[in-house]
């Protein structure tokens, strides 16, 4: 392989799709492969397919079906998947309390198989795409053209209501809790859980903001 061949292969941005309908997987690469030419997709219709273009080399956006794990654990394939790269989750509604707080943090888009999913899917790769290509860029990271006071916007637009969600979620365990069904007693849990999570996950975005946006020291 010459050098010319090899700078391409190493400018070209790898997107893996995981899926058993052979359909949707066609649909999705096309319109990635249209939108960002540059971007290569590979379908795998099996989870230990996947798992093999992994070892193979690392994708900047990974996207599966839930029904291509069989007897695997959801968990502990989404913990694989997102230490390399984004994820876009396809399953039904049901299971979006159970990825809340991989979806919280930012790790993991959830994307209902309900009617013609197929094109939301390819924009939210195409999304993961180009913020991986504008934070490899000389100009940074996405935020970089955001106004200069959104790290204090988003504090305040996300944490004062989240403060009063988490506040008023932890009064109901507090005062209910003992006298709640189960079934109630887990969802109110995880709200609390959500919520202190999306907490986190906003300092953890503000900081980075602010730690982008801080003058280079003069030498």
């Amino acid at each position: 392989m010459n050098s010319t061949a090899i700078r391409e292969q190493s400018a070209e941005r790898l997107v893996l799709l995981g899926s058993a309908d052979e359909g949707t997987v066609t649909r999705i690469s096309a319109s990635v492969a249209t939108a960002r030419q540059s971007c290569r997709c590979v379908a795998a219709v099996t989870l230990a397919k996947m798992h093999e273009s992994l070892r193979r080399r690392a994708p900047c956006v990974v996207l599966f079906d839930d029904q291509i794990l069989g007897s695997a654990s959801l968990e502990e394939t989404l913990l694989r998947f997102t230490e390399l790269a984004p994820v876009a989750l396809v399953a039904a509604p049901e299971r979006c309390n159970e990825v809340g707080h991989w979806v919280a943090r930012g790790d993991v888009e959830f994307i209902s198989r309900v009617g013609d999913f197929a094109p939301l899917a390819a924009a939210i790769v195409l999304r993961r795409i180009r913020w991986a290509e504008q934070a490899d860029s000389p100009a940074g990271a996405p935020w970089k053209e955001l106004p200069a006071d959104f790290a204090a916007i988003l504090r305040h637009e996300i944490n004062n209501p989240l403060t009063g969600i988490l506040g008023n979620a932890e009064l109901l365990l507090a005062h209910y809790g003992d006298k709640l069904p189960v079934a109630a007693l887990q969802r109110v849990e995880t709200v609390v859980d959500l919520a202190v999570r999306l907490r986190e996950a906003t300092r953890r975005l503000t900081n980075a903001i602010e730690s982008e946006r801080q003058p280079i020291p003069a030498q």
